[in-house]
């Protein structure tokens, strides 16, 4: 197959890269989850990070984040190298994984505390930003049911909380609206829209209507490589004008 990638958008090169994948492989013997899978996303980008299943996507977010180490090659958050500064990085950074883990037996109102606690923050920051992850992401009405009770779209929003707490400026969300409904997603795509005004994202999804509403940018990865880097009007001409036609151009032998 060959390589369709435009050269990524330069209208924002003036911006400092926050999130830098540079030649990250995961082997697993001798299959390959990720080879060589290069990219950046600059201060202030929302870019969507696409492919099929099994190509790479959750593995390449576990290095960024540095919650697996790779094979080779360097993942850094905002300039920190994820494998030998990890803290300093995660204190920018809130990660969101596919079905990231709750505690069930907790309340919302009870995780977050947990949470803050364990960041070391103080009680009167704790309460400040409870109180703003918790407009930011619509819990009000849940904060004192136990999270095993709660519906697929409000648990997606815990997790959310979760990874907003501590005020980071760099967000790695894996299939944020994974399983969830159409107003459920409607939701999601509002609270990233607003999030994208003051943070840097990359965002895993399946859903390609969710990428033309609010993606600066695509990388897409297949095979464990990256296959497109560039904007969503350049990828919707692979596809002749339809941006299912140019996943699958892209996807597939």
């Amino acid at each position: 197959m060959s390589d369709n990638s435009p050269s990524p958008d330069t209208s924002v090169k003036a911006a400092r890269p926050m999130i830098e994948a540079e030649g990250l492989s995961k082997f697993y013997g001798p299959f390959a989850a990720a080879r060589d899978v290069t990219f950046s996303v600059r201060e202030g980008e929302l870019v969507a990070f696409l492919g099929p299943n099994g190509a790479g996507k959750s593995t390449t977010m576990k290095m960024l984040t540095g919650y697996i180490a790779p094979s080779e090659g360097t993942a850094r958050i905002a300039g920190h190298n994820m494998m030998e500064n990890r803290i300093e990085g995660s204190r920018h950074l809130g990660y969101l994984p596919e079905n990231g883990p709750l505690y069930p037996e907790m309340t919302p109102l009870t995780m977050l505390e947990f949470f803050a606690d364990a960041r070391g923050m103080s009680k009167t920051l704790k309460k400040d930003r409870i109180e703003k992850v918790v407009d930011i992401c619509d819990l009000s009405s849940v904060m004192y049911k136990a999270i095993s009770k709660l519906s697929k779209g409000f648990k997606q929003r815990v997790g959310m909380s979760q990874a907003l707490l501590h005020e980071p400026d760099v967000l790695i969300l894996d299939e944020p609206t994974a399983g969830l409904d159409p107003n459920q997603i409607r939701g999601v795509r509002e609270t990233m829209r607003r999030l994208s005004e003051t943070k840097t994202i990359l965002l895993s999804t399946h859903i390609l209507q969710e990428v033309e509403a609010m993606a600066d940018r695509v990388v897409m990865i297949n095979e464990g490589r990256v296959v497109y880097d560039g904007d969503v009007a350049k990828l919707r001409e692979i596809g002749s004008g339809d941006l299912d036609d140019a996943f699958h151009n892209l996807t597939t032998s």
